[in-house]
């Protein structure tokens, strides 16, 4: 086995699936957050949140082990609505899935890149908002096959 394909092995090896903890939806720009107990993803996104079109960031998701480290962060409690992200995930490393499908519920998505920070973290956080989402923020996905979601369903790498 050459190093590559070592690497590549190694990389697509996870302990365990991970777990959906959270479920969030934003109806309109800057309106409060609406916690779900599930939620149906469309090519869009999921109903009810405001994102008009499919895309690279049609849902967001954020590593439910990094909520502890942004609230260390700014220096806070921090809840998951705050901010502002669809999906909060354990148990699976959100970073190693990065370019790869995800099955989440029965929907399927691809995770695109890293989900930035915006200029509201400072709002709901305080100073320094910005700088403590900063690589903690999750990730954004496009959808490549509708279904439902819901809090205690397995999120597994395909």
């Amino acid at each position: 086995m050459n190093d590559v394909s070592g690497l590549r092995a190694l990389m697509a090896r996870h302990h365990a699936a991970g777990v959906v903890r959270w479920i969030g939806l934003r109806p309109a720009r800057r309106a409060e957050v609406v916690s779900v107990d599930r939620a149906t993803i469309r090519a869009r996104g999921l109903d009810g949140d405001r994102h008009p079109s499919p895309g690279k960031r049609a849902v967001t998701l954020i590593q439910a082990e990094h909520v502890p480290v942004i609230a260390a962060l700014c220096g806070r409690d921090v809840v998951p609505a705050l901010l502002r992200r669809n999906l909060v995930v354990s148990g699976l490393n959100l970073a190693a899935c990065k370019g790869r499908d995800v099955a989440v519920g029965t929907a399927v998505l691809h995770l695109t890149g890293p989900c930035a920070p915006c200029s509201r973290m400072e709002e709901a956080l305080g100073p320094g908002g910005y700088n403590a989402v900063r690589h903690h923020g999750g990730w954004c996905a496009c959808v490549l096959a509708e279904g439902v979601v819901a809090i205690g369903d397995a999120v597994r790498p395909l």
